[in-house]
């Protein structure tokens, strides 16, 4: 069953919150691991896609958007509308609803921050989750 950790950020900044997903991206990465980063619409995914090639100096994560293609093999995708195309490890969630496929991963990762629009569609997550019976973690940054 699908395990899911929510991340509590401090600050309301969403570049923090692009940021740390970036950050768990590239610890994902590093452990062998398929992630997909699931943002609301293409202008977040052109945001991540590039704070993926600046948020350190000295790190590399192997990126592109996701076209649907079932062609990439790239290890992390970045898209905002369907499924990715193949199975995968981590869903990083950056939308304010649960993605319908996102059952299909080992883990789910909601980043949560102190934007009150944020919180508040955090919390209907949370409790989405909980009713269904999936593990939970919370983990205060």
């Amino acid at each position: 069953m699908t395990r899911v950790s929510f991340y509590i950020l401090k600050g309301s900044e969403e570049a923090d919150r692009q940021e740390f997903a970036c950050r768990l991206a590239e610890k994902a990465y590093k452990l062998g691991k398929q992630v997909y980063i699931h943002a609301p619409d293409e202008q977040q995914c052109e945001q991540i896609n590039q704070t993926l090639w600046s948020f350190r100096a000295d790190s590399f994560v192997p990126h592109e958007l996701d076209t649907g293609s079932n062609e990439s093999d790239c290890p992390v995708l970045i898209g905002h509308t369907s499924a990715p195309p193949r199975l995968m490890d981590l869903l990083i969630n950056l939308d304010s609803e649960q993605p319908k496929f996102f059952s299909q991963f080992e883990r789910v990762a909601e980043l949560i921050n102190d934007d009150e629009q944020i919180k508040t569609s955090g919390r209907d997550r949370y409790q989405f989750y909980k009713h269904r019976g999936y593990e939970l973690e919370t983990h205060h940054l």
